[in-house]
């Protein structure tokens, strides 16, 4: 290496440092009772936003050059602050699609799976993704001789593309707390040419936050070996500049694919990069409560506890909501949250043969019960389809089983969801899943007949 080159890599070097240094920002969540610019400007912070609706009170603010637990302390003693805590990143499990994608109605024979399309109720799928193990598994359908679901699901994810035809007609206008727009659509950040995702939501991966399955890959269904990649599409399919990209619309489908008539609602709180905040999940929490929906589905953990997200799940909670979780991907007793609140339904995951799937964690009080989580078929966006693996994608099973029960109770709450949902089939108590095997079928007929008409 030249001198002139070893200067200027240790020049960089420093900069670099001094800037994740001195320079570095740091966001706080804080809620107050009264004036939060007086606050603010007492401690020299910049109010980077406020929640409004039923967050109103919760603020996100900035500092630059503090130590920042310092900074916690002191705001935490002022009598105006009721909760304070930093505005930590939430990382999606990482996402990379293989660079084989094409059209669920190509030809050939390349690939084990069909992706002939068939009916089913309002649109046409994949049959690959219709006729899937986890199907049978689950007892899907022998529930939906009794129901097809009905309410509204939300998604707290990356959002969902409304133009995927087996998608589409199910899904209703939510919101969009990266960029701040209006319906949730899945492409957001690609259809503004790779536009930064705003700086709130920008991660600084670190041991906590870093996805644990690191070689987890979604399989994109094909029938040939030809992809159909174009110049436009190639770098949102490569998963290197958005890793995410997909994660929300085959979460979304597999809410469709055991409840079709129930209605979905993107709220898309992470961004294609895989990153969300603490007060992005909290918007979208009060957001799905203040417009009426019945399940809310979180195919996400994080390892720390947070006061923030505690409150928007209890409130939730007792505004009468059905609350799903993912319980993680690190195969241990782990804790994560929200899967551990007491609010919340926990799910684990197995795989075809009812044997926990190597990467779920499993243990009380995370787990409540599993799904199949373990090479599962799903939607992925611009009509292609993928195979994919992670307690994300049990979740959305368990979401989807509570969006049938509100069909059969229009009353339904996480309490009474519950009690339904651990009528499962009964796995090997070594395996530490909970109630066990979601049963979707057990747990529609263990709801008290004569609750709603369709009994």
């Amino acid at each position: 290496m030249s001198r002139r080159l070893h200067i200027s890599v240790r020049i960089s070097l420093l900069i670099a440092l001094f800037s994740l240094g001195a320079f570095a920002e740091d966001r706080f969540l804080v809620k107050v009772n009264g004036d939060i610019n007086a606050l603010a400007k007492h401690y020299g912070l910049t109010v980077v936003r406020s929640l409004g609706g039923s967050a109103s009170g919760m603020h996100v603010l900035s500092s630059k050059g503090v130590n920042s637990q310092d900074l916690l302390n002191s705001l935490a003693s002022e009598f105006s602050v009721r909760s304070v805590e930093p505005d930590n990143s939430v990382i999606l499990p990482g996402i990379k699609p293989a660079s084989e994608v094409v059209h669920p109605a190509s030809s050939g024979t390349n690939f084990p799976i069909s992706s002939t399309l068939v009916r089913y109720h309002n649109s046409f799928v994949a049959s690959g993704y219709l006729n899937q193990p986890a199907v049978g598994l689950i007892n899907m359908a022998n529930a939906q001789k009794l129901t097809t679901g009905g309410g509204v699901v939300a998604t707290i994810d990356t959002g969902a593309d409304f133009t995927h035809p087996g998608l589409a007609p199910s899904l209703i206008p939510g919101w969009d707390f990266v960029n701040n727009l209006p319906i949730g659509q899945e492409q957001a950040d690609i259809n503004t040419a790779g536009a930064t995702v705003q700086q709130e939501t920008t991660p600084i991966l670190d041991q906590e936050t870093t996805p644990i399955l690191d070689g987890g890959t979604a399989i994109v269904l094909s029938q040939e070996t030809t992809p159909i990649l174009d110049q436009e599409t190639t770098p949102i399919l490569d998963g290197t500049k958005y890793p995410a990209f997909g994660h929300g619309t085959m979460v979304a489908s597999l809410i469709h694919l055991v409840a079709p008539d129930a209605r979905i609602m993107p709220l898309r709180a992470f961004g294609a990069n895989g990153s969300s905040s603490i007060s992005q999940i909290v918007e979208a929490v009060h957001y799905a409560v203040e417009h009426n929906v019945d399940v809310i589905n979180m195919s996400f953990s994080v390892s720390s506890d947070s006061p923030g997200l505690k409150e928007a799940m209890d409130y939730a909670f007792n505004s009468g909501l059905v609350l799903v979780a993912a319980a993680g991907n690190s195969g241990q007793a782990a804790t994560v949250y929200p899967a551990t609140y007491s609010t919340v339904m926990g799910v684990g995951s197995t795989d075809n043969f009812l044997q926990r799937a190597w990467f779920s964690n499993f243990g009380q009080p995370l787990v409540s019960l599993a799904a199949p989580g373990q090479d599962i078929i799903t939607m992925y966006p611009m009509n292609h389809y993928a195979m994919v693996s992670g307690t994300s994608f049990s979740a959305p099973l368990v979401a989807g089983g509570a969006a049938l029960l509100v069909d059969l109770n229009k009353k339904l709450n996480e309490t009474s969801a519950s009690t339904a949902l651990s009528h499962a089939r009964a796995l090997a108590p070594g395996l530490e899943l909970g109630a066990g095997e979601l049963d979707l079928y057990q747990a529609c007929i263990s709801l008290p007949k004569g609750s709603s008409g369709n009994w």
